[in-house]
């Protein structure tokens, strides 16, 4: 899984990256087919924001979350993507045939 971080008004320090890496690879354990994802970390007045779009197979999945806490947006981020790959690794797994 590659793993792309940026940030909009916002300096992505070492510590910030190490965190937000653990946090993505809390996904890469819940489904193997992930080839990349692209996390935005920004500013905006008094709201924090991160957002992410993750590229598995057969599908591009987006979330975004903000608070007034950079840290507890990537929390509630990493929850909404682990939630939505579950969801989609689900739906992928009922599509294939079964073995008599």
């Amino acid at each position: 899984m590659q793993l792309s971080i940026s940030g909009h008004h916002v300096i992505v320090t070492a510590p910030l990256k190490a965190y937000v890496e653990s946090k993505m690879a809390r996904l890469a354990r819940h489904y193997d087919h992930i080839t990349n994802v692209h996390v935005v970390l920004s500013v905006n007045k008094q709201v924090q924001r991160a957002e992410a779009t993750v590229h598995a197979n057969g599908a591009d999945i987006f979330a975004d979350a903000g608070d007034a806490d950079l840290y507890a947006a990537i929390d509630a981020l990493s929850d909404k993507l682990d939630r939505q790959v579950v969801k989609h690794k689900e739906k992928v797994s009922e599509h294939r045939p079964r073995a008599h």
